[in-house]
């Protein structure tokens, strides 16, 4: 009667095909394990079995000690861990605008057969509970009870499906999209896909930006641009470069940490490095397949997402009126850039012309360029290169004034700003106002159908309102944190193109209280009337929150450079290498 029991043990015997090899120590390891096992049997021995266990347990026995003194081991699956890098990449799906689409239409389907599904199963229960009341005599059979409760229970079941598809496919739409932003760390939502903002990068790469901010600045006439050639455009341009020199150094100020303690106080201050260096956007779906990698002991990459950096596109609008610029555009290779109005560097020179008059001293000019001919004849002959006007020469104070405007436009552009803009203004906010206003009609939809379509036509106008009104905000003017991040991260690319940072809050309380704040979104119209704003710019304003607010954020800022240079100086003066950061105390 044993002898299947047999037949079926003996064909285990060849497990060497499917083994791998111990390392040599492995071999050793086994051995000594083996030994001590059979040792222990012996010492402590059971009494003997006999029939099918004792043939089990002498071919279990007789198994591992020929695999302990071969060193193989029996073949076993895979870790069931090696699975987990999917789950990122299933999130990942998830990243994309078409997302909230989808998730619209989840629901409007869902809105749709809510209702009816609530009714539907509010009358069999009203059916089953009353129906003694309307039929007396008349029991409801166990048959017609049963299949109108197995029917209620399919529709429950399909009102928690309808209900829980849109609600889950937003919260993962948001966590695949959450992301932390460079140097601040501040969490915010990109609900863009890496095709989509490949696709962004692509259509203002080049001269691309230069026809897509042209149109931009036509809807007030064909604007008048500065040449390239005018000393103007040089000296922007100039100063551009000399902060674009400073942006790699935020991708190594961990490797740099020495260097900002070696400045002397009668330098400029240099920052700390940053708790979150510039690095390629970090995303919630990267931290979870580095996070599942680990687990499986594999080493992930970085996300592929270039950094938006230089060299940046520049343009000169020739407007004395407006004393702004602004940013605009996202990717390399000239995608995006900064428009400079002529009027903020008017008051530059001309703020030092009125100075300069005041204490008695006239401005640098160049000298009038003229030829040896001309020197020899004097008037008699006329030099056929006609001389350059003379032109007032910047000196550092007006350079670094104009660096500060020049590194906040910059810093939105290095921590993509107007990407997080465009996600919020574009699909978040009115997929958000969509919903809640096909929620809110379908909630009155039992009283507005008593008063026609008028009124359902007037809900529904409200929701696009509200809706193109907020995305006109989004667009036009930037949110507080992002001004206090670009305010933030401009006084590093100052400190680390050269420039005194400090000199950055002098400068904005001068613009806090001057008539026309710098800016950097599209909306600098000096012309234009107040009542032809639309509702947007009515509410926000036409210039940047340039307030006490930003200003003490900066402040805190510069003094937390200083606070963390001397906790390190003296953990270096006590023999501990390790900077502690106090971002908690301050």
């Amino acid at each position: 009667m044993f002898r299947p029991a047999l037949k079926v043990t003996s064909r285990v015997s060849p497990v060497s095909s499917m083994s791998w090899r111990f390392p040599r120590a492995g071999v050793q390891a086994a051995t000594v394990v083996a030994a001590r096992s059979s040792s222990y049997r012996v010492l402590h021995s059971t009494p003997k079995s006999s029939g099918l266990v004792l043939v089990q347990v002498s071919l279990c026995r007789r198994r591992q000690i020929w695999h302990a003194q071969r060193g193989v081991a029996p073949f076993h699956s895979s870790g069931p861990n090696q699975g987990l890098p999917l789950i990122p990449m299933l999130l990942g799906a998830f990243k994309a605008s078409t997302t909230i689409e989808v998730v619209r239409t989840a629901a409007r389907v869902a809105l749709t057969f809510l209702p009816l599904i609530l009714f539907k199963n509010r009358w069999s229960k009203k059916y089953l509970k009353h129906h003694e009341k309307f039929h007396p005599g008349e029991p409801v059979s166990e048959e017609k009870k049963a299949e109108l409760l197995k029917r209620i229970r399919a529709r429950t079941v399909l009102f928690n499906v309808l209900l829980f598809v849109p609600v889950a496919l937003f919260w993962l739409a948001i966590l695949a999209s959450a992301e932390q932003t460079p140097i601040t760390g501040r969490w915010r939502l990109i609900i863009l896909s890496p095709e989509e903002e490949d696709e962004i990068a692509a259509q203002l790469k080049g001269p691309n930006w230069y026809h897509t901010v042209i149109e931009i600045l036509s809807t007030d006439g064909p604007p008048k641009l500065i040449p390239t050639t005018d000393w103007r455009y040089q000296w922007v341009r100039d100063t551009l470069r000399r902060l674009e020199a400073g942006i790699p150094v935020l991708q190594r100020e961990q490797e740099l940490a020495s260097h900002w303690l070696d400045t002397t106080p009668d330098q400029p201050p240099l920052p700390p490095p940053a708790e979150y260096p510039l690095r390629p956007r970090p995303r919630a779906m990267d931290a979870m397949r580095r996070w599942s990698e680990t687990l499986c002991g594999r080493s992930s990459p970085h996300s592929a997402h270039v950094i938006a950096g230089p060299p940046y596109s520049l343009l000169i609008v020739d407007k004395p009126d407006a004393a702004n610029a602004f940013s605009y555009g996202f990717g390399p290779d000239g995608a995006c850039g900064v428009v400079v109005y002529s009027g903020f560097i008017d008051n530059i020179i001309s703020k030092a012309l009125s100075s300069a008059m005041s204490s008695g001293h006239t401005s640098q000019t160049l000298p009038e360029k003229t030829s040896w001919w001309t020197h020899l004849f004097g008037s008699l002959v006329i030099s056929p290169l006609s001389p350059l006007p003379p032109h007032p020469v910047p000196t550092e104070q007006q350079t670094a004034e104009l660096a500060i405007l020049l590194a906040h436009e910059v810093a939105h552009l290095v921590l993509s700003h107007h990407l997080e803009t465009l996600s919020s203004a574009t699909i978040m906010v009115p997929a958000l106002i969509s919903m809640f206003a096909d929620v809110t009609r379908t909630l009155l939809f039992p009283v507005t159908m008593l008063f026609g379509p008028f009124v359902n036509d007037a809900v529904a106008q409200l929701g696009k309102v509200g809706s193109g009104e907020l995305t006109k905000i989004g667009e036009y003017c930037t949110s507080v944190h992002q001004e206090i991040e670009a305010d933030v991260v401009s006084a590093r690319i100052l400190a680390h193109a050269g420039f005194d940072a400090r000199e950055a809050v002098t400068f904005w309380e001068e613009k806090q209280n001057a008539p026309q704040a710098a800016e950097c979104s599209l909306t600098g119209r000096p012309g234009s009337s107040n009542s032809s704003w639309p509702l947007a710019r009515q509410i926000m304003g036409s210039s940047h929150p340039v307030n006490e607010i930003r200003i003490e954020k900066l402040k805190s800022e510069l003094v937390r450079w200083e606070l963390e240079k001397r906790v390190a100086e003296k953990k270096r003066i006590m023999g501990e290498p390790d900077r502690s950061s106090i971002l908690g105390l301050v």
